[in-house]
């Protein structure tokens, strides 16, 4: 069994005296693992960081086997991360959150696509953000928890929609809100397209956040969020 493909480097850990075992994402086998022989080397180590552009051969003798990677580095997203606290930070909630809900195996190419763009915005700090904050509803869309903004849920009109309910993840009115105001999340202008402020972003970042773990977490188990998320949204907090 083998496949060869691009992908991004999710994680990786020691393996043995000098092997690793690495986690990628691809746009045609989705997140995957396997082994990297010599991977601990000084020659290869370098370029097994996390957002790594990887090109990948993947070998197994069954298709339910680790397998071992041949990698080949493409470009790496580490030096730019390190010179920015809130570049490293979303780099790391980014592959904590796609290492943590993917499930295995399986393609999910237009979130890969989203994935690789936003990567490649690491270090433009203007735009990171709200990029950041899209690919989070991406995530949401494609694990299946996509947000419904375009119209009330009470009453079904698209004006002044300014919250979202946190059971049922669609727009809600002001009017529609009523007494229930109080238990309703934000709706930013920003998480129905276009730009936004930085507190707009934040306060979209409250209400994926919710889903996050309030649906997607629980439903896999009830597993914490991984803790690079809460590490990126408080260091964007702080520039507010």
């Amino acid at each position: 069994m083998e496949w060869r493909d691009q992908g991004i480097l999710l994680s990786a850990r020691r393996h043995g005296e000098t092997s690793a075992i690495i986690e990628v994402f691809t746009p045609e086998q989705g997140r995957h693992a396997g082994i990297v022989r010599g991977g601990t080397s000084r020659k290869i180590a370098p370029s097994l960081q996390p957002g790594a552009q990887l090109d990948l051969a993947w070998r197994a003798r069954l298709e339910d086997h680790i397998g071992a990677f041949t990698v080949e580095p493409l470009r790496s997203r580490a030096a730019v991360a390190m010179q920015d606290r809130l570049a490293l930070a979303g780099l790391n909630a980014v592959t904590a959150l796609l290492s943590f809900c993917l499930p295995e195996r399986e393609p999910h190419p237009a979130l890969y696509r989203r994935t690789e763009a936003l990567l490649d915005l690491l270090g433009q700090g203007e735009v990171w953000p709200l990029a950041y904050l899209k690919w989070e509803l991406r995530l949401l869309e494609e694990m299946g928890y996509a947000l419904d903004l375009e119209a009330c849920a009470v009453t079904g009109l698209s004006e002044e929609l300014i919250y979202v309910s946190p059971k049922s993840g669609r727009a809600v009115s002001a009017k529609g809100a009523g007494e229930w105001a109080d238990r309703l999340l934000p709706l930013p202008a920003v998480l129905r397209g276009g730009t936004g402020s930085d507190a707009e972003i934040a306060q979209g970042l409250v209400t994926t956040g919710h889903f996050l773990a309030a649906h997607l977490a629980r439903d896999l188990g009830g597993k914490p969020l991984p803790e690079a998320r809460a590490r990126f949204v408080d260091a964007f907090s702080r520039r507010l």
